[in-house]
């Protein structure tokens, strides 16, 4: 199969809804992966007593591989994403996978499915997934020493309804996120934490997302890292364990950089962010780079840049988008192409 095979013609389902055809599996025994194999996509079987069902040893990643321009398919940074599933791992005392394998296991997932990578603006998400499978419902204070790892894919389009339209967000000051020594892990019951807060916010108020900021410290969304722009300069919290180190994020950053822009990674106050004078985003996999046009907070809407989605925050989403999509050289070596 080649790097040009044309992708289904239908456009991209909702994001994440719809499975791609195949996955790839792994399993640990004794804290010890053997070898991965590719499967129909089908129900996972896991005895009652397995470890994730009461002690949420779960973990996950997100990635996507991008349809470039010249018909091949390339990974966006997959070193990054294993280095962080493999923290995050540690940090829930999972078997850690080995970098070798779990690149092999994306490899392979995107050229088992690479007939249904969309093209542009669409691609093909991946989903790692790890969870403990030791059924013993005694070992609350133990971990869990056998595993299931597996690589999920799904053609994808835009994650917020609506394209490129500015996003609402309410901004929480009494509840954080998640608990901060795990706020770094990309593990499940992170985002459940801020499941009740996010629902409860979007009927009453009509906001995308809830960005937090516990006693009025701007952290991130219950998705995504949340950024402050102007004409000269980036603004976003600076890096520490009680939020998620967004790979998208870094690559803003790094790419405002390259275009002159100034960085500062630095605590943002809840006075700065309801009186920045500029636009506002969200970064993430799934969220690229997103607009913010609006903030709700104590009963009160305040217009991010009157309400629209900012020119800087276009220009550096473009920038992006054109190294995924290989519009544009690739001058830090992120995308990897995918062997056929």
């Amino acid at each position: 199969m080649s790097g040009t095979t044309s992708p289904s013609a239908s456009a991209p389902p909702p994001f994440g809804t719809v499975p791609a055809p195949h996955m790839v599996v792994a399993d640990a025994v004794g804290a010890t992966y053997g070898p991965p194999r590719t499967e129909p996509v089908a129900p996972l079987t896991l005895h009652p007593f397995a470890h994730v069902l009461h002690y949420g040893s779960a973990c996950f990643e997100g990635l996507k591989a991008h349809r470039g321009i010249d018909g091949v398919v390339r990974l966006f940074r997959p070193d990054r994403h294993v280095a962080r599933m493999q923290r995050t791992a540690e940090l829930l005392c999972l078997p850690v996978p080995d970098e070798a394998l779990l690149t092999e296991m994306l490899h392979t997932a995107v050229a088992a499915n690479l007939e249904v990578v969309p093209d542009p603006p669409g691609a093909l998400y991946l989903r790692p997934l790890l969870i403990g499978t030791e059924p013993n419902i005694g070992a609350a204070a133990a971990p869990s020493a056998e595993a299931l790892l597996t690589v999920l894919a799904s053609p994808v389009g835009d994650y917020f309804t609506g394209g490129g339209r500015a996003l609402r967000l309410l901004v929480e000051t009494q509840l954080p996120r998640t608990t901060p020594q795990f706020g770094e892990a990309k593990a499940g019951a992170n985002y459940v934490m801020a499941l009740g807060v996010t629902r409860r916010a979007k009927a009453a108020h009509d906001v995308d997302q809830v960005l937090f900021a516990p006693g009025g410290d701007v952290q991130e969304t219950g998705a995504a890292n949340f950024l402050l722009l102007d004409e000269t300069r980036v603004v976003t919290r600076a890096l520490d364990r009680s939020f998620l180190h967004g790979i998208t994020r870094d690559a803003v950053l790094t790419l405002a950089r390259d275009l002159g822009y100034a960085v500062e990674e630095r605590t943002i106050t809840l006075d700065e962010l309801l009186g920045w004078q500029g636009e506002a985003a969200l970064s993430g996999t799934a969220a690229v780079l997103s607009g913010v046009g609006t903030l709700v907070h104590d009963g009160r809407e305040h217009a991010v840049n009157g309400g629209e989605v900012g020119a800087t925050t276009t220009r550096l989403r473009a920038a992006l988008v054109a190294v995924q999509r290989a519009e544009a050289a690739d001058d830090h070596g992120w995308t990897v192409p995918v062997a056929t």
